[in-house]
């Protein structure tokens, strides 16, 4: 008896024991630490780095910390034109830039940059989200898009007064892969680089101008050096800007934390886009205040301004088409959406 008595004891102790571990483990593998680190090019105090930030934190929030964010701005991490292969390669976490820092990668989303007529911040990020969802790209397959965004109309402002179409001719702009077609569209000579080097391009004397939305003359202070915007919707672009995710730390969160992600990022694509619209109305305010002056086009030029800039979106059209993209179907697609949606 005593010996049976013994041997339950110690097949029950095992039993507990293996119970217990088991419990230990699962508890300890729910709330270990999920850590990512988040890159983006924007200054830390740019109201974008701000919102961003918001959103690491609120992600932390409403994973009651199983998630811990550490947030790097001002691209310390992972420069500009390299923060999308950053993701791809794990170089950081999460990512944000402009798609057209990888000119020619992601084609579909480039459209995204064409001067199709934007009207708001807002409108062009509703768009951009839009199209994504609609065409579901194969070009970002290497990476989980959790949402984008875009910025307002971009507009030519200038160190010299920019009257009408005429005034930018011969002048040197500051633009990237996909607006350089825009600024020769309209009589002025395109010089591609990063907005991060735009200040010192423009002191220097290697640009004449820009090609960016208002926002950009308060956020990269470019206000202080402009003195002319020329307000012109026929040739207004916006710019699609990806916040991505490495696909092998997405693939490994539990379901949940990836519902939490997508939840999160869908608010902030509200947040965003009303967000370019009030930094366009504190970037024309800031730089009025430094003295720029807003010449705005007169509808015979804005219809000018369509009908110089429509070959350009054409063209786009037909090289996504021999590409074997829907280029037609695409560019169709952006253009309703943004008639339907002012």
């Amino acid at each position: 008896m005593k010996g049976s008595t013994a041997k339950k004891f110690m097949a029950f102790t095992l039993v507990a024991l293996s119970l217990f571990c088991f419990i230990s483990t699962t508890v300890y593998a729910q709330d270990k630490v999920i850590k990512l680190k988040y890159s983006t090019f924007y200054p830390p105090v740019h109201k974008n780095s701000v919102l961003t930030e918001q959103w690491c934190r609120e992600i932390e929030k409403r994973t009651n910390n199983r998630v811990k964010i550490t947030y790097f701005a001002g691209g310390v991490l992972t420069p500009a034109a390299q923060t999308y292969d950053g993701v791809v390669k794990g170089i950081t976490d999460i990512g944000q830039s402009v798609v057209t820092y990888t000119l020619g990668r992601l084609p579909i989303t480039e459209s995204i940059n064409l001067p199709l007529g934007y009207s708001s911040g807002y409108q062009a990020t509703k768009m951009a989200n839009a199209l994504y969802q609609k065409f579901k790209a194969k070009e970002l397959d290497d990476v989980k898009i959790l949402y984008f965004h875009a910025h307002g109309p971009g507009l030519f402002s200038t160190k010299k007064p920019v009257l009408k179409m005429e005034d930018l001719k011969g002048q040197r702009i500051k633009c990237d892969g996909v607006t350089a077609k825009t600024v020769e569209a309209m009589g002025a000579l395109p010089v591609t680089m990063p907005v991060p080097e735009t200040y010192d391009a423009l002191m220097k004397g290697l640009v004449d101008g820009i090609l960016l939305p208002m926002e950009a003359l308060k956020g990269f202070r470019l206000g202080e050096l402009v003195k002319s915007t020329y307000v012109n919707r026929g040739a207004a672009y916006s710019s699609g800007q990806f916040v991505a995710m490495n696909k092998a730390k997405w693939n490994a969160l539990p379901p949940d934390i990836q519902q939490i992600f997508m939840k999160v990022s869908e608010e902030w694509i509200e947040k965003q886009g009303k967000q370019w619209d009030e930094l366009d109305k504190e970037g024309r305010e800031f730089s009025i205040a430094k003295g720029l002056k807003i010449v705005n086009a007169s509808p015979e030029e804005v219809e000018k301004a369509f009908k110089r800039t429509r070959p350009v979106v054409e063209a786009y059209a037909k090289e996504l088409n021999k590409k074997g993209f829907p280029g037609d179907e695409i560019i169709n697609f952006c253009l309703n959406f943004l008639k339907n949606n002012p």
